[in-house]
This record gives structure tokens, C-alpha cells and sequence, in this order.
């Protein structure tokens, strides 16, 4: 919930999941300067009841259009 406020405050757009691991997953898109607010975001804030031991972020690109209209939590 609190990162899906986030992105929308942010205008970025995609997805998040915990993982039965234990870790969270997604796809963030939007411009870059947003984009990286986002991950800024989700590497020292994150949302009120998580700990954040590292961030990995990978498979990044520029693409020429967006994949999704919003943001959403996937369950």
C-alpha cells in the first residue's frame, strides 16, 4: 500500500510483490529522474513495517513506451 502511494505520488507506473522469500519484486517505469526517486525511495525508506537489509535493481533499459498505466500491488 504505502509503495503503491508512493509510485503514485511519484507518476511512475508498474508493479510490486513480496515474495514468499521474504524479498519483494517488480517493474518500475516512468521517467528517469522519477524512476530513480522511486528507487531511492524503496532502497532507505520503504514502508513503515519493512526492513531493508540491500536493493538490487536489474534488468534496466530505456524504453520507448510505457508498459502500464498504473501502479498495483500484485498478490
Amino acid at each position: 500500500m504505502y509503495t503503491e502511494q508512493e509510485a503514485k505520488k511519484l507518476g511512475v507506473v508498474g508493479w510490486v510483490k513480496n515474495t514468499s522469500q521474504g524479498t519483494v519484486t517488480g517493474q518500475v517505469q516512468g521517467p528517469e529522474e522519477r524512476v530513480n526517486e522511486m528507487k531511492s525511495w524503496l532502497s532507505k525508506v520503504g514502508s513503515p513495517s519493512s526492513r531493508i537489509d540491500k536493493t538490487n535493481f536489474s534488468n534496466e533499459k530505456e524504453i520507448s513506451k510505457l508498459d502500464y498505466s498504473d501502479f498495483n500491488t500484485r498478490y
